[in-house]
């Protein structure tokens, strides 16, 4: 669709941030709906610093443990920054320090990224929730959805009770899967396929759209390629290069100089190591983790809007902070608050929302919705949780997390960098509880 050397890299300077340099100490009042991030004390913004250190002692415990090599935390109220901790080492082995400019892989917290992307060309009029994938990506015309297995089995396929619409796709309910986790002839169809290796969006399309739908558009909720395929979206509706629309409407107005699709050369230094688990469940080094590095210097081709980008802690943090103020940050509107009311709602029916869907701990339940691109608390109390109703959520398959709770306005990010899973400690869930144990006096 586009020349391959039309590509423009995406990351580019160097972020420092120190108090001073944009991040500016204050004892002004508390305006709620600051345009800039600066720091100030816990006690202004109604948190409690000594409570708070209960959220440094549950990172630093992971550290102490060697569960996990280092992380970030990061807590804002009232668009004032109250805490800000670095914990252990961006590489364990090698004893580098973790720093504030460290750069991280946020996989699936590319997703709300991507959201955002899509809620752009929404407000020029470009797409309707109600419009047909196929409308812009006509390789979808013809999808079938699966209907079982023959008695050979062979698969069975039908017809589309209705054509899978973009807003279906943007709350994993249209239909489609990832491959990666479920044991479907679908899945086994999507592994085999492997669209998500694609170079391009052309060929990624391609080969999607030649694979059935899972299940019938709206009936179900699966976590899905479908953000990959909202990526795709953009480039077809804005004729530009995924990346590129990124980083000239959305990185560049709200100064996320370190996130993009590629770590330029003279950034890797400051990426993180990546980890996993062994068999017995201690965290080890990724296998492929010389490989990986040196891919994360190299165009991707395809962009992945599910799980393509690096950041820092700093750069998400302008990002949730640009949502939680109604879609401006800065002095630049994105958005429009009507916008991000929309995509921090939850649109699915409750018989979605029964504990059947999950993807890891986000399970849909009642209390516990999704968006578009992110989940959203509905009611605290039936989901299990402490933060504010209407809170917008994500977090990504190394452990990074953030959310943004509208009716406390606060802000939370974390960057750690060992793939979920069993053996992974849930520091995501248990900063909650300190971040609200900490949260004394929310009137103020």
């Amino acid at each position: 669709m586009f020349a391959g050397n039309a590509r423009k890299l995406m990351v580019a300077g160097v972020v420092v941030l120190a108090v001073g340099q944009g991040w500016a100490q204050s004892a002004a009042p508390v305006a709620k709906a600051a345009d800039t991030v600066v720091m100030a004390s816990p006690e202004a913004v109604g948190f409690d610093g000594k409570r708070l250190g209960n959220l440094h002692a549950v990172m630093q415990a992971t550290v102490d443990a060697h569960t996990l090599a280092g992380g970030i935390t990061v807590v804002a109220r009232h668009g004032k920054v109250v805490d800000y901790q670095t914990y252990g080492y961006r590489d364990a082995e090698a004893k580098v320090a973790m720093t504030k400019d460290t750069i991280f892989r946020v996989y699936s917290m590319s997703k709300p990224i991507t959201g955002v992307g899509m809620m752009i060309l929404y407000e020029q009029g470009k797409w309707l929730p109600t419009d047909p994938i196929a409308k812009y990506l006509p390789e979808f015309a013809g999808v079938m959805v699966y209907a079982g297995t023959n008695a050979d089995g062979t698969v069975k396929l039908e017809a589309p009770e209705h054509a899978p619409t973009i807003g279906e796709l943007m709350t994993h309910t249209a239909g489609l899967t990832y491959g990666l986790f479920g044991a479907t002839p679908v899945d086994k169809m999507y592994r085999d396929a492997a669209p998500l290796q694609a170079k391009s969006c052309d060929e990624f399309v391609g080969k999607l759209a030649k694979l059935p739908l899972l299940y019938q558009p709206g009936k179900q909720w699966v976590y899905s390629v479908s953000m990959d395929v909202e990526g795709c979206l953009i480039e077809r509706i804005s004729g530009e290069w995924f990346g590129e629309f990124l980083r000239k409407n959305l990185f560049e107005p709200l100064g996320m100089k370190d996130t993009g699709f590629v770590v330029p050369a003279e950034k890797i230094a400051r990426l993180t190591q990546a980890y996993d688990s062994d068999a017995s469940g201690q965290m080890q080094v990724v296998k492929n983790a010389v490989a990986a590095r040196e891919a994360a210097m190299k165009d991707p081709g395809f962009e992945s809007g599910g799980g393509g980008l690096f950041s820092t802690a700093e750069d998400y943090l302008k990002f949730a902070e640009m949502l939680s103020h109604g879609g401006a940050f800065g002095g630049k509107r994105i958005l429009s608050p009507a916008t991000v009311k929309l995509m921090t709602t939850n649109h699915l029916r409750d018989e979605l929302m029964t504990g059947q869907w999950s993807i890891g701990a986000m399970r849909m339940r009642p209390g516990f919705g999704y968006g578009y691109n992110g989940a959203v608390v509905t009611e605290p109390g039936m989901a299990q949780l402490p933060e504010g109703k209407g809170t917008y959520l994500w977090d990504g398959a190394a452990g990074t997390w953030f959310w943004v709770d509208p009716t406390n306005d606060v802000v939370v990010v974390g960057m750690i960098q060992r793939r979920l899973d069993a053996y992974c400690p849930p520091v995501e869930w248990e900063s909650r509880a300190a971040v609200y144990g900490a949260l004394v006096d929310p009137a103020k």
